[in-house]
């Protein structure tokens, strides 16, 4: 029985980028900026962190050896919390390649990075070591604490109210209770609400988190707005039947086809002539002799 390979030991202190020595010539070695980045034994082609590694696959080499990649896979087993595959897109017809990698990652619990380029490459790998320690609130939206901000993000979430609507509901109403227990006049009387805010601002906050069992409150909006088309367009389809009727009974009738008994003669002759004549039966005529 193989025994299993061990994760590399890294340093804690260790700021470089970790590269496989059969990586060496890579031309995206000559793009990673603002982080150093040395050679070591390693499974994967990168490692960008403690738990982080990336193996690097050109769409250009995938042509021709398309088991490399699974032989890479394997080899890397269940070593890191966050492994990534970073495809370099070098070829014109790529669509069916990216989604055959596409499936191979899903399955092995892989996440694709594509590059076009080997400067977009490099990118990728600076900057997953650079984000290494960095918390993921950088990333995310930031809303100062102050209620203004807070009411604003909270209402431009629904669809179709902007920042000036939260102004006026501010103005009009003054707190977010008293927005949230208006009636539907009361909305409508501001200046820029309409019937389609109205209603989808009353959804947002009169829908409850969790739909209960067996209820269809979510969709009773979505089913009347369904019946209220149809109903138009039942409508709309019967007066044009109706339409076409009258149209119709208006017509004049229209005369009788001319008959041509000259031609009715001649057909029925040459039909008789293609009838099947009866076939005499063998066995009756020897009788008869």
């Amino acid at each position: 029985m193989t025994s299993r390979p061990k994760p590399p030991v890294v340093q804690p202190g260790v700021s470089s980028i970790l590269v496989n020595p059969v990586q060496r010539g890579n031309p995206i070695l000559s793009h990673i900026r603002h982080v150093a980045y040395q050679f070591a034994e390693i499974v994967p082609d990168f490692q960008v962190g403690s738990t982080t590694c990336v193996l690097f696959l050109s769409l250009k080499y995938h042509r021709l050896h398309p088991e490399y990649i699974h032989t890479r896979i394997e080899k890397l087993q269940s070593l890191y919390g966050l492994r990534i595959l970073l495809l370099l897109c070098d070829v014109t017809e790529h669509q069916d390649y990216i989604r055959d990698l596409t499936r191979i990652c899903l399955i092995n619990h892989l996440t694709i990075m594509v590059a076009w380029t080997p400067e977009e490459a490099g990118v990728y790998l600076s900057t997953y070591k650079l984000f290494e320690h960095k918390p993921p609130d950088l990333i995310k939206e930031r809303v100062d604490n102050d209620y203004t901000s807070i009411l604003r993000a909270t209402l431009t979430s629904v669809k179709s109210v902007n920042k000036t609507d939260v102004m006026t509901l501010r103005t009009n109403f003054g707190s977010f209770s008293n927005i949230v227990h208006a009636t539907p006049e009361q909305l409508l009387d501001c200046p820029g609400f309409g019937n389609l805010k109205v209603r989808r601002l009353k959804e947002a906050v009169d829908m409850p988190f969790r739909p209960q069992r067996g209820s269809n409150d979510a969709s009773t909006s979505t089913q009347a707005l369904a019946a209220d088309s149809l109903t138009v367009a039942g409508d709309s389809r019967s007066a044009h039947k109706g339409k076409e009727q009258e149209s119709t009974s208006k017509r004049k009738p229209r005369d009788p086809s001319p008959e041509w008994p000259e031609w009715t003669e001649e057909l029925e002759d040459i039909e008789s002539e293609f009838e099947p004549t009866a076939t005499k039966d063998p066995t009756a005529a020897a009788t008869a002799d």
